[in-house]
């Protein structure tokens, strides 16, 4: 028996599936910015000095701040672990707002995007132009899933089924 599929229902999967794709997409920003900060991170540790526009300027500030009392002390390798530790933290909390936004929590999307232009203001208050242009990308990003996330909750909300779906209890 041939049976085509309802082009409708396809054409709502398919609506979901953009969606859902859209909505996922700009709220990954969250873990990319906790990722490329703790690159930042470990390639400062590690005594590098290239570094990713797209990282906090927290984590640089954090960097920079325990390197100058890390030659204070002659070296430091203690204070420059127990900044990458506060490092840890601060992208921990990006990666807080990633789960709780993949969790559709629209309240963490902007606490997070909040928290984020505070960051970019750092840069901007050093001059480093290009981190707050990247800033302003990643937020469009942010701000684009959050537009989906709520696409997706009054898509579902709109097509979710009227009544429960029968259940039936083994014997």
């Amino acid at each position: 028996m041939n049976q085509n599929p309802n082009p409708v229902q396809v054409n709502l999967i398919q609506q979901k599936l953009s969606l859902d794709s859209q909505f996922k997409s700009g709220v990954n920003w969250f873990f990319w910015i906790a990722g490329l900060s703790l690159v930042n991170s470990v390639i400062y540790l590690a005594g590098g000095s290239l570094n990713f526009v797209v990282g906090l300027g927290a984590t640089q500030f954090i960097d920079g701040l325990v390197s100058g009392v890390a030659q204070e002390l002659g070296g430091g390798m203690i204070v420059r672990v127990l900044g990458f530790g506060l490092d840890l933290v601060v992208a921990g909390i990006f990666v807080g707002f990633g789960i709780l936004a993949r969790k559709k929590q629209r309240w963490a999307v902007f606490l997070g995007m909040i928290v984020y232009v505070l960051d970019g203001l750092i840069f901007l208050a050093v001059g480093e132009f290009l981190a707050v242009i990247f800033h302003a990308w990643a937020l469009y990003g942010l701000w684009r899933g959050q537009q989906a996330m709520q696409a997706l909750q009054a898509f579902e909300a709109s097509n979710a089924p009227s009544e429960p779906a029968a259940t039936f209890a083994s014997d």
